[in-house]
């Protein structure tokens, strides 16, 4: 058994991260303290981490971050649960966000009980993450203008430090 344990963890350790052209995604976000919940459009992300082995999604906990720090930040909901579904086909997320979408709807009892709000792309938009440095601790967001989270953050602070002079 221990001999198993160890091959499952040289397994997992070694598995391949390859990088797919572009694929898509939705978040859901919800609280247990109310009944709100949303729902973002599908969104086609470009340059995407997956293993190879099995298809998942590199960084899914920094995606879901990104609609977490969104909604926190932007529209003062914090305590959400944040989840992100991905699908290389389209058509199957489609599936699966038309399935998520009547469970929040209305209920068995023809009621509805959760106030469903849609974030369009205008308003958020997932961008991608840069998953190819192994060694790195801190995984860098890649924006469209190419800056990185710590560049971010130097630029904020001098603006920062310009506005208190």
């Amino acid at each position: 058994m221990v001999v198993v344990l160890a091959m499952l963890a040289l397994q997992t350790a070694t598995a391949k991260k390859t990088v797919v052209p572009r694929m898509y995604m939705f978040g859901f976000a919800a609280s247990f303290g109310d009944t709100i919940v949303h729902f973002t459009d599908i969104q086609s992300v470009d340059s995407v981490w997956v293993e190879s082995k099995n298809g998942f999604l590199l960084g899914r906990n920094l995606y879901s971050g990104q609609l977490h720090a969104y909604l926190t930040d932007g529209q003062q909901m914090p305590q959400r649960t944040c989840v992100v579904f991905y699908d290389q086909k389209r058509q199957r997320l489609e599936k699966k966000l038309l399935k998520m979408r009547r469970l929040y709807s209305v209920g068995r009892d023809g009621k509805v009980h959760y106030d469903m709000r849609h974030l369009a792309d205008a308003d958020f938009r997932f961008i991608a993450v840069d998953m190819s440095d192994p060694e790195e601790e801190e995984l860098t967001v890649v924006k469209s203008g190419g800056q990185t989270p710590d560049a971010q953050k130097d630029e904020d602070k001098n603006t920062e430090n310009t506005q208190k002079k």
